[in-house]
């Protein structure tokens, strides 16, 4: 009884582990830190860190099935930029799709050349990273790009509906992908892939398929948080996005997603991505050098692969 008491009590802070963090430190910045509490601060918070808990709920559903993706950063720049371009010629809206649709299609090439060309998803995902940014680049001239005049006036005026729907959008992903893990064959089929590629495979899983599928979605969400930047910035900035597939990473590790497959959670992600935010808003806040602050998430990813490495030898 005593072990499987330690084993449940284990279970529970492998579990909450990160939400427990998070917590403490809301509480330990409200009492040591001025303004950091508001509500204009904390809904800034969660409007400026929502496009990178969109981008690390699809990383979190990659790196479950056991691969990873470094050209979400840049997958959502260029489509932002297509969207910057396109949208003197063609309607906004339809601007907007071809903008999710070349998210989409970065994917699926992430998928293929994974699984086809037997490439690992670190390289290939990389060369994506070089390929859809030199895009980018190339079809914006290296400028930003201004976006309709009606699109800018709205964003101004409509501030703070733009980050309630930021934060509606980052909700309405993390459920999507929750029922999609938790509750459907696909998401099933992800943990399995993840855990024991070889016993997937001879259980009937179609390896190559699912993976293909995975990173197409994941595509998907990259460009959907292109177009969150878009309302952010509202600009088509071709540099957008330099660094979030290293936040999007970490943000999935801290919240519990193993770099080795086969264990992860959309809520844990999300709470990951909060623990960035908060720990980078608090640091905002006392004047820390940013700098630190990339030394302190880089030390809590490394933390947190250390600790997963015990937790799967155990």
């Amino acid at each position: 009884m005593g072990r499987e008491s330690f084993n449940l009590w284990k279970t529970v802070a492998d579990r909450f582990a990160p939400l427990v963090f998070l917590l403490v430190l809301i509480v330990v910045l409200s009492t040591s830190t001025g303004g950091f509490a508001s509500w204009t601060n904390l809904l800034n918070v969660a409007r400026q860190h929502a496009i990178i808990i969109v981008l690390a709920i699809g990383q979190t559903m990659v790196m479950i099935s056991g691969g990873i993706d470094l050209s979400v950063g840049s997958v959502m720049a260029l489509a932002g930029v297509v969207v910057g371009v396109t949208s003197g010629l063609l309607p906004f809206g339809f601007c907007v799709v071809l903008g999710l649709l070349v998210g989409g299609v970065c994917g699926l090439i992430n998928g293929v050349v994974t699984t086809k060309a037997r490439v690992p998803a670190f390289i290939a995902t990389l060369g994506m990273m070089g390929m859809a940014r030199g895009v980018g680049l190339v079809l914006s001239g290296g400028v930003s790009i201004s976006l309709p005049p009606f699109v800018t006036e709205w964003t101004a005026a409509h501030s703070f509906f733009l980050a309630v729907l930021f934060i509606v959008l980052m909700l309405v992903v993390a459920f999507g992908a929750h029922v999609v893990l938790a509750w459907t064959s696909l998401g099933r089929h992800n943990y399995a892939v993840g855990g024991n590629r070889e016993a997937a495979r001879l259980s009937g899983i179609n390896i190559d398929r699912h993976l293909v599928t995975v990173f197409t979605i994941n595509g998907f969400i990259a460009g959907l948080a292109g177009m969150m930047m878009l309302g952010y910035i509202t600009v088509a900035d071709p540099t957008a996005g330099e660094g979030y597939e290293l936040d999007s990473v970490a943000a999935a590790v801290i919240g519990g997603t193993s770099l080795f497959g086969g264990r992860g959670s959309v809520g844990g992600t999300v709470v990951g991505g909060f623990i960035l935010a908060v720990l980078r808003n608090g640091c905002d806040l006392r004047n820390i050098s940013e700098h630190w602050q990339r030394f302190v998430v880089g030390l809590m990813t490394v933390v947190a692969v250390f600790y997963d490495r015990i937790r799967r030898r155990e």
